[in-house]
């Protein structure tokens, strides 16, 4: 059976793995704003949110990537968050210029889609990714995972703060 989100109530085709919570999380390289590789592995031993947005350009999509800004600044160092879109790195680097964003590390998966392919959040007639946020503990097990139904819809961040939280310990 197909995996699938909706756009405006229209469905999009989910491709990939998909995963689940128990699930351990899959190793990415995704480039940042320097366009300089990042690995989950380069993080390894902390707790990590992974915010995955379509694109910064669009208005829930900044709003999710703010919103997590805003709230990581009181967890401190405890958790080291990226914020993941098909964007091109230097789109990103000028959202987080303009935006202030200082909390969350963008990441661009535009290469290859590797990283939705092997997290299950490819959209592929589109070339994007659904909006989705993970929680993965120190362990490389992804202790939270919602898949957001309607894209233009925002994710519950209480439930994704509190499971950042239980992770932290």
């Amino acid at each position: 059976m197909a995996r699938t989100v909706t756009a405006k109530g229209h469905p999009l085709n989910l491709s990939g793995t998909e995963l689940k919570v128990g699930d351990r999380a899959p190793d990415f390289a995704l480039l940042n704003n320097a366009m300089t590789t990042v690995k989950l592995s380069d993080s390894a031993g902390q707790v990590r949110l992974l915010s995955v947005v379509s694109s910064l350009d669009t208005s829930t999509c900044s709003t999710q990537t703010k919103t997590f800004n805003d709230k990581l600044a009181t967890l401190g160092e405890a958790v080291r968050a990226y914020t993941i879109s098909a964007d091109l790195p230097f789109a990103q680097k000028r959202f987080c210029d303009v935006g202030g964003i200082d909390k969350t590390e963008t990441l661009s998966d535009h290469r290859d889609m590797s990283f939705g392919k092997s997290y299950g959040l490819l959209l592929p007639d589109q070339r994007l990714l659904a909006r989705a946020v993970l929680v993965i503990d120190k362990n490389d097990i992804i202790s939270y995972m919602q898949v957001v139904d309607e894209v233009s819809n925002e994710p519950d961040y209480d439930s994704a703060l509190k499971a950042l939280k239980e992770a932290i310990g």
